[in-house]
């Protein structure tokens, strides 16, 4: 009788056993399904208009409406590519971009990493209250400087130019960035600095050769932010730029898909190009952007 009770026991153990068992298995195979469901139903939200802009650029017909809700079903062409480049001024407008992109990257870079060290390395009298006052600027978002901006543009004659147009981004980027260069230089070793004052380099020398080595983490990253920023800016070159021939890719593609004009196919292929500096840039500077911020050198 003893034994038969613990084996009742027993079996009655393992019977509950394996209920918990089955249904912690259960529970694990459904919430993997969930989540698996929502990512891909998130990832189709997002890949979707990717694909359909990339299906619309190599598709026929010129509207939205003509175009098929299955990419690629209506066949492939090459004609709108074609035509961007041969009945209006996209490489115009191409070029004018990416001069403007180039030469606010460059002064942004230079300037603010310059202001970045001279408040991350001396000592000076209202120190605190500039570094203040670029905080406080970036407070207020730039249209509020507009009816400023285009004022000041008018008077130096900086209306109607690249240059004018260079001189907004380049100022609208300094506050921030040297605020963001200035913490980074923060955390490097002055020891650098002052071995290198002892072996009788003067400060932009120590700068340009030991610093900027360095900081190149940062420096990338500045550098992309800067160059992608003005890429696509469509209010500050509609304020500035009159001319036809000073468009920008913003302001020339917006005129595919204006209220006068529907050819969403060929704004697709002008929005596809646009892509490639981006990818191009990435490419270069991918393995410095995976550098760890925190390796370049010794830090206090």
């Amino acid at each position: 009788m003893i034994d038969h009770g613990r084996a009742n026991r027993g079996n009655t153990m393992e019977g509950s056993g394996l209920k918990p068992v089955h249904y912690r298995s259960f529970a694990q195979d459904l919430n993997r399904t969930v989540i698996y469901v929502v990512f891909l139903a998130i990832s189709f939200f997002v890949i979707y208009p990717l694909v359909y802009v990339v299906a619309g650029a190599f598709s026929p017909g010129n509207s939205m409406a003509s175009l098929n809700i299955v990419p690629f079903k209506d066949g492939v062409t090459l004609e709108h590519f074609v035509h961007l480049f041969t009945n209006t001024d996209y490489g115009r407008w191409f070029l004018n971009t990416l001069i403007i992109s180039l030469e606010t990257c460059v002064a942004t870079v230079i300037i603010s990493s310059l202001s970045a060290y001279v408040f991350s390395r001396f000592n000076f009298r209202f120190k605190k209250s500039f570094l203040m006052s670029l905080l406080i600027l970036q407070i207020f978002p730039s249209f509020v400087g507009m009816i400023a901006i285009y004022v000041i543009l008018l008077r130096v004659g900086g209306l109607d130019t690249l240059w004018g147009l260079v001189l907004v981004y380049t100022a609208g980027n300094i506050p921030y960035n040297t605020w963001l260069v200035k913490n980074y230089m923060d955390t490097v070793s002055k020891n650098l600095d002052e071995a290198a004052r002892i072996d009788g380099a003067s400060h932009f020398r120590a700068f340009f050769q030991i610093i900027m080595p360095v900081a190149r983490p940062i420096i990338t990253f500045l550098a992309i932010t800067s160059f992608t920023g003005p890429w696509m800016d469509f209010i500050f070159p509609k304020m500035v730029l009159r001319s036809p021939e000073k468009q920008t890719l913003a302001l020339g593609l917006f005129g595919f898909v204006s209220d006068k004009k529907n050819e969403f196919t060929i704004f697709a292929a002008g929005s596809l190009i646009v892509a490639i500096p981006f990818v191009i840039f990435f490419v270069i500077t991918q393995k410095t952007l995976i550098t760890s911020f925190g390796g370049a050198a010794v830090k206090e």
